[in-house]
């Protein structure tokens, strides 16, 4: 890093400190602005201020007021999250910060020893999860989330074989490989900008992490059916679902974000799919929605959530939620979730699923419904997956661990109704 790029990403972080927006819509909305910034000088900055999101305990603990000194953060970040070393900084850093940065290296033992900076969770969220799990549990999600996560994508069945795309960008990039157990899906560990590439333009392969295209698997949807896509957002499990239909039935995407739903149409026209109806509704009790009570086959419920299974993407989302804003998740996931099941035909399937991690969103969720929606059976996932030879058994529910399987933390639990 230069310090014309540390003046930037101080600057970038004076905006992402106040946490009431995205960090990367932030960083988007910044770039913008300063159109003269290189490639390479956006990199630097957006991995630094990451960094610094990642490490924002840590660097908490020796700026008690991080968005009041951006400057001295950043260095932070470096230190604590790049692995720069306080000696190749010397060159152009005054006496002073070298020793704050040599003095935040010595602090190392300390930070292990304190639970919110060695798990890098604020408190809010480390009394939730302290409910349900112990501190090594937590250590390990923790220090799993610190991680920026690869770039997951999937090969469109429609317009080629995962075989022959994974041939062909082996012999372009390095680092690509199989996901181990999506079927369709291809890991790159270096990232590469992709929305350019040839195959991306076509249609032939959507970014999607593995984690998502699994829960496309557990809707398990067949040619000819009526699918509904109950939170359909920008619609990567949509598209999952389509090129498993093979174009063949109907699927509605729903959402209540004009802005989100925007992003679906052009995206589907490109993965060459015309099977899906895409409409926005004002909420889960929308008088649109009666045309479907129980004529659907599969209805998939990837309700809103707190997020915290996507923390390696996402590390800001801990600071912009609250223990009072996941309380309200929590009713709203519920009252989306018994919205959905009405429209699911007898011997149809309702598929629940968060990106999150804690119990109160997923297994709690599930076990409140069945024990008041008896018309509902859980099914197997691992039982699911195996029928579709992906060897991937985590029990009943599909519980996917950072750490483990290296993918979103996502939740999924299968409900059958009953014929």
């Amino acid at each position: 890093m230069t310090p014309f790029q540390l003046d930037h990403t101080a600057s970038v972080l004076s905006d992402i400190f106040t946490f009431r927006q995205p960090a990367d819509a932030v960083l988007s909305a910044y770039f913008r602005q300063h159109r003269a910034l290189g490639r390479q000088d956006r990199a630097e900055i957006a991995e630094t201020a990451f960094a610094a999101l990642r490490h924002y305990q840590k660097i908490s603990a020796v700026l008690p007021q991080p968005p009041n000194d951006t400057r001295r953060a950043a260095l932070a970040a470096l230190v604590l999250g790049r692995g720069i070393s306080v000696g190749s900084l010397k060159e152009w850093l005054d006496g002073e910060n070298i020793n704050f940065l040599s003095a935040l290296k010595a602090r190392k033992e300390e930070f292990s020893g304190s639970l919110n900076t060695a798990a890098e969770l604020p408190q809010w969220l480390l009394e939730r999860m302290q409910v349900h799990f112990s501190e090594t549990d937590i250590l390990h999600f923790g220090r799993s989330m610190l991680q920026a996560a690869p770039l997951d994508v999937r090969v469109n069945t429609l317009k080629g074989k995962r075989d022959k795309i994974l041939a062909r960008l082996q012999q372009e990039f390095t680092g690509v490989s199989a996901t181990p157990f999506a079927p369709n899906g291809i890991r790159f560990d270096n990232k590469p900008a992709l929305n350019k590439h040839p195959l991306f333009l076509d249609g032939t392969l959507e970014v999607q992490d593995e984690g998502s295209q699994l829960l496309a698997c557990l809707v398990q949807p067949k040619r000819g059916e009526t699918i509904v896509d109950f939170c359909a957002g920008a619609g990567g499990k949509t598209l999952a679902l389509g090129a498993q239909m093979a174009n063949k039935g109907q699927i509605y995407a729903f959402d209540i974000s004009d802005k989100r739903l925007a992003n679906l149409k052009p995206r589907a026209i490109r993965a060459g799919l015309d099977n899906i109806r895409i409409e926005r509704i004002d909420s889960e009790h929308d008088n649109r929605l009666r045309k479907l009570y129980g004529k659907a086959d599969r209805v998939l419920v990837d309700a809103p959530c707190s997020g915290l299974g996507t923390l390696r993407r996402n590390p800001d989302l801990k600071y912009r939620q609250s223990a009072g804003s996941l309380d309200n998740l929590l009713q709203q996931q519920y009252g989306i979730l018994q919205a959905a099941s009405e429209l699911v035909r007898a011997g149809g399937r309702l598929v629940y699923a968060t990106c999150s991690i804690l119990p109160e969103e997923n297994g709690q969720q599930i076990e409140r419904f069945l024990s008041e929606h008896p018309q509902f059976a859980l099914s197997d996932c691992a039982a699911l997956l195996a029928s579709q030879k992906i060897p991937l058994n985590t029990g009943q529910y599909l519980q996917l661990d950072t750490a483990v399987h290296h993918t979103d933390g996502f939740f999924c639990a299968v409900l059958e109704r009953r014929a």
